[in-house]
């Protein structure tokens, strides 16, 4: 079966601003607000909605990344390789938006929230996901700010794609 787009440079760009908004609705100036992107396709998306919100808000937003190799369950069953963790802030007592591109399984968002807790105790964590494919948890993981949810089967993936790192922005359901 051929790849299905899902959403392309417009689309991507009008639904990132989206949940730029919703954010801004809840955070207001982010004056007590980080945003932490998951490695390795997570710290994407973070950054562009840092950026924007930057844009938006004129003001500088805390934006870092995480890296969650080993505190990931299976990271002794598989060839992984660790990224570089970059949060320069404090997250005490902040509302923590923790960011990554797919929401699936619910796994590495565990792992996340598990890595995060090494930093500090927030106040507050909630989860933003550009593309939620519900209907597949092993955790009970629900993401507060959603891009696209999309209904798929086991056999399928959604591939993201950003410029910064793949040459453009698109979002893909492939058949395996």
């Amino acid at each position: 079966m051929k790849p299905r787009v899902l959403l392309e440079n417009k689309q991507l760009e009008v639904t990132l601003t989206r949940l730029c908004y919703q954010l801004i609705e809840v955070h207001n100036d982010f004056s007590n607000s980080v945003i932490i992107g998951l490695q390795p396709r997570g710290v994407f998306l973070a950054r562009r909605l840092q950026v924007l919100l930057e844009k938006i808000l004129k003001t500088k937003i805390h934006c870092g990344d995480l890296d969650i190799t080993f505190y990931r369950d299976d990271f002794r069953k598989k060839e992984l390789k660790p990224n570089k963790t970059n949060i320069d802030f404090i997250i005490e007592d902040k509302n923590v938006i923790l960011v990554d591109d797919v929401l699936f399984t619910g796994r590495t968002i565990r792992a996340g929230l598990d890595a995060m807790l090494a930093f500090g105790r927030p106040n507050d964590v909630e989860l933003l996901v550009l593309v939620d494919r519900r209907f597949s948890r092993h955790v009970p993981i629900q993401a507060k700010y959603i891009g696209l949810i999309i209904d798929s089967i086991q056999t399928q993936n959604v591939k993201v794609e950003w410029k910064e790192s793949d040459g453009k922005d698109c979002v893909t359901l492939i058949d395996k």
